[in-house]
């Protein structure tokens, strides 16, 4: 029971050495913040801290911190700052009330200098000293800097920037003492006079119209050009599409009729006259050939020097010719034939009579009688000599061969 006791005695005492011990000689540096360490023997460190846990002495050491984002000084009409717009008297004395933002910030690394100089200290407002200053800094500044714009030079962009960005470079020079530095300048809104603002919205609408007026020139210039080159392209393609007019033409009559200078229509005309060229004239009509058709000349053949029509011509003769010729001997044969058919029929028919004209000839014509006669179903015969006629074969047979 003793040693239990005695267990839990010095576990309660190690946890509020662990939790006394770190609260007492740790401190604790946020996110969003800066550390300085302030020694009551030597005075502040040299040396920011950074987000963490630190050592401390109690009674020795003081941690102070301080924000390490951007503060801004908001120089507009809302809530978000104590600042209120700038009034500037501009170059050309009149008055204008400025928006314009400044993001600040503690320079890295000399936080430790605000604190040696006192000011780390809040005002009454909440705010730390040196924003205070930075602020006083910052209106001095702008006031002066933008005060070399015209009222006309608020409303152009680049000239706006570069007075902004000569304003930056003054500003972080006066802030530099302060340990302080600005990112930027930005000027957010320009408001004039009321009647002064209808003055610049006319003198403005008046830019716009010469800026409209010399795009206008500039666009009826270029469309000058554009018509001009679409006249031009136009006479172009016209031009090329009379030329491919004529090359066409010039290539159907090659092709038609050939290279061949041939007065007489006769079909074979034209063939009979490259038959009477030499084989250098011929060679000479082939180069001819080839350049206007396009081909190599070793492919440039006959037909390419008659021509379609020619050729066509040629073999129209012929096939009349062969057919007139063909329909010629077709009829002589029909006629050869048709006498040969007769002459046999001829021949046959005096063969088959007399064949029939012969006794076995008349025989088979007998018979072939007999077997188309028929008799009554019921004959009745009277004969005197008791023997019915038609029974009496050889007397009816010669009867039928007319022997009788």
């Amino acid at each position: 029971m003793n040693r239990l006791m005695k267990a839990s005695k010095v576990l309660v005492i190690g946890a509020l050495l662990l939790w006394v011990v770190p609260a007492l000689f740790v401190a604790k540096v946020g996110p969003h913040e800066i550390g300085v360490r302030q020694s009551a023997a030597s005075g502040v460190s040299d040396e920011d801290l950074d987000v963490g846990w630190h050592w401390r002495i109690p009674g020795l050491h003081k941690l102070i911190t301080l924000p390490s984002p951007y503060f801004l000084l908001d120089y507009t009409k809302d809530d978000r700052g104590p600042q209120t717009p700038l009034q500037v008297r501009t170059k050309d004395n009149n008055t204008v009330e400025l928006d314009v933002s400044v993001p600040m910030r503690i320079k890295e690394g000399q936080a430790h200098a605000i604190v040696e100089t006192g000011n780390h200290m809040q005002d009454s407002d909440g705010r730390y000293r040196y924003q205070r200053l930075a602020e006083e800094t910052a209106t001095s500044v702008l006031r002066e800097a933008l005060a070399a714009l015209d009222s006309v030079g608020f409303y152009s962009t680049a000239r706006r920037l570069e007075v902004a960005k000569k304003s930056l470079d003054i500003l972080n020079q006066q802030l530099g003492p302060l340990h302080l530095e600005a990112q930027a300048v930005l000027v957010r809104a320009v408001r004039f006079r009321p009647e002064y603002e209808k003055q610049l919205q006319a003198i403005q609408l008046n830019e716009q119209n010469k800026l409209l007026d010399a795009a206008s020139q500039k666009l009826a210039t270029v469309q000058q050009s554009l018509d001009n080159y679409v006249q031009g392209t136009s006479a172009q393609v016209s031009a090329r599409t009379q030329e491919w007019i004529k090359r066409q033409a010039e290539l159907e009559r090659a092709y038609q009729i050939g290279l061949l200078e041939v007065v007489d229509a006769t079909p074979g005309a034209a063939r009979a006259k490259l038959a009477s060229l030499t084989a250098a004239e011929q060679e000479t009509k082939r180069a001819e050939a080839a350049k206007v058709f396009g081909l190599d000349p070793t492919s440039v053949n006959d037909s390419y020097l008659i021509g379609i029509k020619n050729v066509q011509a040629e073999t129209l003769a012929y096939r009349k010719r062969v057919t007139a010729e063909a329909d010629g001997i077709g009829g002589r044969l029909a006629a050869e034939g048709d006498a040969m058919v007769a002459k046999v029929q001829g021949e046959f028919e005096n063969k088959l009579n007399a064949l029939l004209s012969s006794p076995a000839g008349r025989a088979y014509v007998a018979f072939g009688a007999a077997l188309n006669v028929q008799f009554a179903s019921e004959l009745t015969f009277s004969s005197a000599e008791g023997i019915p006629s038609v029974l009496r074969l050889r007397q009816f047979a010669e009867q039928f061969m007319g022997e009788r």
